[in-house]
């Protein structure tokens, strides 16, 4: 069965405190030594990939390698970030909505609560990013899909403004793993952060997921970058370890993100095939630590 997020997510809910009770005791993180890394990437990972693992395990991961941010997490897992020092560089929205969402204008005042209501704990925890979708089609045309998303995203963008947050729309792609997705185009979604007119709408550019539905990374990024907050990694084929047996080569898609100006985070989102998930998570930090 393929995992994907959502799944991921399922899976997670389902793991018990009696569960965890076998795992082996972890060091504190002041005993932890940080990996050396160059400073010019600031790195994170994803929580779902790594759902065999407790948020506390993987805040003593993200603090010996170095990584700064542990993400994708819900408002319970807030105080574990902090207690480790370390961010939140992407926010889950709450719930999670993929295929049902802000192009559909029933929509609007629910999801409105829900980001009224994250908003003022992302702002108390000092976080910044919180991640929004636009739905599948549905049959519904893309422009229309694109107005409805601004009309519905217009009063939440406007409050993160008013909080210093920033929300971010993720683009999947449409042709393997989010069918039907409308935000599988760097340019539709661009379009929408130019409608919307305001810095604190931004793009979570995932380049597995546009490396699949259309090419051309580094001139796409090289292209949209204004528009672009945050990115997420993997491995293209097969969204599992970054390394050298497949096509993306992500220090020269690393060096482009830098020689952009970015300034905000990097974050490891493959799924690890491998027994020993820490290694693949040091080995992708190394490659992406240009």
């Amino acid at each position: 069965m393929k995992m994907t997020r959502k799944t991921a997510l399922k899976n997670m809910a389902g793991i018990s405190a009696a569960a965890l009770t076998g795992l082996p005791s972890l060091a504190s993180a002041s005993d932890k030594k940080p990996f050396k890394l160059n400073g010019k990437i600031n790195h994170s990972v994803t929580r779902w990939p790594f759902g065999s693992k407790t948020v506390e395990e993987l805040c003593e991961w993200a603090v010996e390698l170095g990584i700064k941010s542990v993400e994708l997490v819900d408002p319970e897992d807030y105080a574990t970030i902090n207690k480790y020092g370390l961010t939140c560089a992407m926010c889950n929205s709450v719930p999670l909505h993929h295929t049902d969402s802000f192009n559909n204008p029933k929509n609007h005042a629910g999801h409105k609560k829900e980001y009224f209501d994250l908003m003022p704990k992302v702002q108390d925890a000092g976080f910044q990013n919180i991640i929004c979708f636009s739905g599948n089609r549905h049959g519904m045309d893309d422009e229309v899909g694109l107005e409805n998303c601004a009309v519905g995203l217009e009063p939440i963008v406007k409050e993160a403004e008013q909080r210093g947050l920033t929300i971010c729309i993720e683009i999947f792609n449409s042709k393997v793993n989010h069918p039907d997705y409308m935000a599988d185009s760097t340019e539709w979604a661009a379009r929408l952060c130019e409608k919307l007119g305001s810095p604190n709408f931004k793009i979570l550019y995932d380049i597995y997921h546009m490396q699949v539905q259309e090419g051309d990374i580094i001139a796409t990024i090289q292209k949209y970058h204004q528009y672009i907050a945050h990115y997420h990694t993997a491995g293209v084929p097969g969204r599992n370890e970054i390394s050298t047996d497949q096509e993306l080569y992500y220090p020269a898609i690393m060096k482009a993100i830098y020689d952009t100006g970015f300034t905000g985070f990097v974050a490891q989102e493959f799924i690890p095939k491998r027994e020993d998930q820490f290694a693949s998570l040091k080995e992708a930090i190394q490659i992406c630590d240009i």
